[in-house]
C-alpha cells in the first residue's frame, strides 16, 4: 500500500479481536465508576492552548515539545488535548458545576494527542480514561478514588500491580524543599542531561522525574520532600494512608514520585505493573487543590487520575482472544422467497437479544453450513421453498448435529432451543 494511504506514524487502527479488549475496559470503567457515584462528561478534542500552558506548566515537556498546536482561521491558538484534567476543570468552571452539592464526581474517556517518539505502548494519538472529584479536601476521597481504581483494575482482569503513593506538599512547605533540591542539583549539575539542566532553571522538581540513567543516579541521594512537609500535609498524608488500610488497598510509599505536571499538590500516586517492561505505569494521578482557581474558577479542591487504555489493552488482549463473539445462529435462506421469511425471523430474534447472521448469496446448502461453522455459529436455521410452504424452519446444532423443526412464527421455541446448551 502507498505510504500516503497508511495511518500516520504514531497513530493506529484498533480492529477485532483487539477491539474486544477495549470494549471490556470501557464496560468495566462505566460499571465501576457508576457504583462510586461518578457521572460521565464528554469534553472536546480541541481546547484553547492557554488551558494547557496555564495548568500543565509552560516549562513541561508536554507544553514545550509535545502539543499539537495550530491557529484557526480567526488566528486563535488551539491545541489537540494532550491530557484530560485541564479540559475537565475548564468544563467544570464554564458550566458552574461547583454550585452543585459536593463532591462533584465525573469521569471521561477518549483520545489524547502528543507529538513524541512512538514506541511500544506509546502513540501520538492515545486513549485515556480518567476521573475527577471536586469540592472535598478530606483525604478520605483520595483513598476512595484509589479503592475505585483497584476495583476497576480487578474487573479488567489485571494482576501483578504495585500501588505507590507520596505527598509533594503544598504552597506552604514546597518552597523550602525546592530550595534544598536546587542546592543539591547545583552541586552536581554537570552530571545531569541537557533537559534536566533546563529544568533546574524552570521547574526543579521535574529533575526527579527524569528517566535518564545518569540523572537517576545523580538524584539518588537528593533530599526527600517528606522531610519538608508542613504539619497539615503530614496529617493529610497519614490520614490518606490510614484510609487506604481500612479499604484494603495495599500500597507502599515511594518518596521519588513527583509527577510531571505542575498542578499537583499533596497526594500523588502511581500504579505500575511488571508486565510492560520500561513503560510500566498503568495509572497515575493525585490532588490539585489550586487548579480550579488558577483557571479562573472559585477555590475548589480536586483530585483525579488518568490511565492509558493502550497499556491495559496490551495486558489483557491475550485473555480476550478466545472471547470473540460468535453468532447464536446462522439463518440460511435458499432463495428469494425464503429470504423474505428469514428476514422476519432474524429481526424478531435480534430484537430478543440474539446475535444472528444470515447468508447474502445463494450458494449450495453445504457451502452455507461450512460458512456458518467457520463463523462459529452454534445453530443453523435452514429455510427453503419446502419450509416456506410448510411454515417451518429446520434447525441443526453444529456441535453434535442435533436436528429438528420449528414453526416459522414460533419465536419462543426458537429462543428456548438456542438458549439450551444441553441435549
Amino acid at each position: 500500500m502507498k505510504e500516503k494511504y497508511r495511518a500516520p506514524k504514531g497513530f493506529q487502527d484498533i480492529i477485532p479481536p483487539d477491539s474486544l479488549a477495549w470494549q471490556h475496559i470501557d464496560d468495566c470503567a462505566r460499571g465501576t465508576f457508576h457504583r462510586y457515584g461518578y457521572d460521565e462528561i464528554r469534553i472536546p478534542v480541541v481546547e484553547h492552548t492557554e488551558i494547557f500552558s496555564r495548568s500543565i506548566g509552560e516549562s513541561t515537556d508536554i507544553v514545550e515539545k509535545e502539543m499539537y498546536t495550530f491557529e484557526d482561521r480567526a488566528g486563535r491558538s488551539l491545541t489537540l488535548r494532550p491530557e484530560g484534567t485541564a479540559p475537565m476543570v475548564r468544563c467544570y468552571i464554564q458550566h458552574g458545576l461547583h454550585t452543585e452539592s459536593s463532591p462533584q464526581k465525573y469521569y471521561y474517556s477518549g483520545p489524547m494527542f502528543r507529538y513524541e517518539r512512538p514506541q511500544k505502548g506509546r502513540f501520538r494519538q492515545f486513549y485515556q480514561i480518567g476521573a475527577e472529584a471536586f469540592g472535598i479536601d478530606d483525604p478520605y476521597i483520595d483513598a476512595e478514588m484509589m479503592s475505585m481504581i483497584r476495583d476497576f483494575l480487578y474487573c479488567v482482569g489485571l494482576g501483578s500491580l504495585t500501588y505507590e503513593v507520596n505527598s509533594i506538599g503544598c504552597v506552604k512547605c514546597r518552597p523550602d524543599y525546592k530550595k534544598a533540591l536546587h542546592d543539591h542539583v547545583y552541586s552536581r549539575i554537570d552530571r545531569y542531561c541537557d533537559d534536566c539542566k533546563r529544568r533546574y532553571e524552570t521547574n526543579i522538581m521535574r529533575v526527579l522525574d527524569c528517566k535518564v540513567p545518569g540523572c537517576v543516579e545523580a538524584s539518588g541521594d537528593a533530599p526527600l520532600i517528606r522531610d519538608f512537609l508542613c504539619e497539615g500535609c503530614k496529617e493529610h498524608f497519614n490520614s490518606f494512608r490510614d484510609y487506604l488500610g481500612l479499604m484494603g488497598v495495599e500500597h507502599s510509599v515511594n518518596p521519588r514520585i513527583v509527577r510531571g505536571l505542575d498542578y499537583y499538590t499533596r497526594t500523588i500516586f502511581e500504579i505500575t505493573t511488571t508486565e510492560l517492561g520500561s513503560q510500566n505505569a498503568v495509572v497515575a494521578g493525585g490532588r490539585y487543590d489550586k487548579l480550579v482557581e488558577d483557571l479562573g474558577g472559585p477555590p475548589v479542591p480536586g483530585v483525579g487520575f488518568a490511565l492509558g487504555m493502550e497499556r491495559l489493552a496490551e495486558l489483557i488482549s491475550g485473555k480476550m482472544s478466545n472471547k470473540m463473539p460468535v453468532p447464536d445462529l446462522f439463518i440460511i435462506c435458499m432463495n428469494e422467497d425464503a429470504r423474505k421469511a428469514g428476514v422476519a425471523v432474524a429481526h424478531e430474534l435480534r430484537e430478543r437479544g440474539l446475535r444472528c447472521e444470515t447468508n447474502y448469496t445463494y450458494a449450495s446448502l453445504s457451502k452455507q453450513v461450512k460458512r456458518a461453522d467457520k463463523a462459529g455459529a452454534r445453530y443453523v436455521f435452514v429455510i427453503g421453498t419446502d419450509e416456506v410452504q410448510r411454515g417451518i424452519v429446520k434447525f441443526k446444532r453444529l456441535s453434535d448435529a442435533k436436528e429438528g423443526e420449528i414453526a416459522l412464527d414460533d419465536h419462543e421455541s426458537m429462543i428456548k432451543i438456542i438458549s439450551d446448551n444441553g441435549s
